[in-house]
């Protein structure tokens, strides 16, 4: 069944008349019994929509957040040395995650501006992906394997503004995953995509892991366009979709957070104490 269109107007009026009621939303903690958090984040280089530079307000989201696996775009500066812009041993301290190791950068988290922080678990693999496109795109794929040794492999990617583009990302990265072997499967990130339509990345990437509802994430302040996604390649492999909208989060970045529950491979003993790799 195809995705009924977004339409712009609607959608405002409904963010309009959601908006009384944001504050009162409780964002209690995450019980593991349940499964993982997972989120996806565009940070916007830690630039609020006020226009202030402050990563301590996006760290602050992602301790918010209480992920177990959250996926960020837009953590490194854009060109040159792609300097890393969180400050990780706060993260870690704070949260309890570490970033997945990727080679051959030295001052940058993640791969152009992708980064994945995982809380528990042992990092198996590590695949960094050059997007094809006009702009510096990439995607990080990794695979991590839980405290009861079951295996989730999570692809972190930020798709580009051209819509010739995000074809060309979305197959490219449907091709790398027929070339491997098939297990539990999380795509998230800002796709930059929200309509449908036969050169849409949406379709494209819905013959794997289907088209789940549209959750609008951008702007934070009133959010629209659901550019931001999570999907899984299995059927209940994840919950719903729900973004983390606090008034922090709305002026920390020009994205809202998204998150869900995986509920593969859940165990009480991913709530002992955190073992990383």
């Amino acid at each position: 069944m195809r995705e009924k269109r977004p339409n712009i107007p609607t959608n405002i009026l409904a963010s309009i008349r959601a908006r009384k009621n944001r504050d009162a939303v409780a964002h209690s903690p995450h019980d593991r019994e349940q499964g993982l958090l997972i989120a996806s984040y565009n940070v916007h280089k830690c630039v609020g929509v006020d226009g202030k530079f402050d990563p301590g307000r996006i760290s602050h989201v992602i301790r918010e957040i209480g992920a177990d696996v959250i996926a960020l775009q837009e953590a490194d500066t854009r060109f040159g040395e792609r300097r890393g812009l969180l400050d990780l041993a706060w993260m870690e301290r704070e949260t309890g995650l570490c970033p997945v190791p990727v080679s051959g950068v030295t001052k940058a988290h993640g791969w152009h501006g992708n980064v994945v922080f995982f809380r528990e678990g042992m990092v198996r693999d590590v695949h960094q992906v050059k997007l094809p496109g006009l702009e510096p795109r990439g995607a990080l794929i990794t695979e991590i394997e839980l405290k009861d040794r079951s295996t989730v492999r999570i692809i972190a990617a930020h798709l580009g503004l051209l819509k010739r583009s995000r074809h060309q990302q979305a197959r490219m990265i449907l091709d790398i995953l027929g070339s491997r072997e098939e297990c539990p499967t999380v795509l998230m990130g800002d796709l930059n995509e929200w309509r449908l339509g036969d050169r849409s990345a949406l379709n494209t990437l819905a013959t794997v892991f289907g088209l789940p509802p549209a959750v609008p994430s951008f702007p934070s302040r009133l959010p629209v366009l659901a550019l931001d996604r999570i999907m899984a390649n299995r059927p209940g492999l994840i919950d719903t979709v729900r973004t983390h909208d606090t008034p922090l989060a709305r002026l920390a970045s020009d994205h809202l957070p998204i998150k869900t529950v995986m509920k593969f491979a859940v165990s009480p003993s991913l709530q002992a104490d955190p073992v990383t790799g």
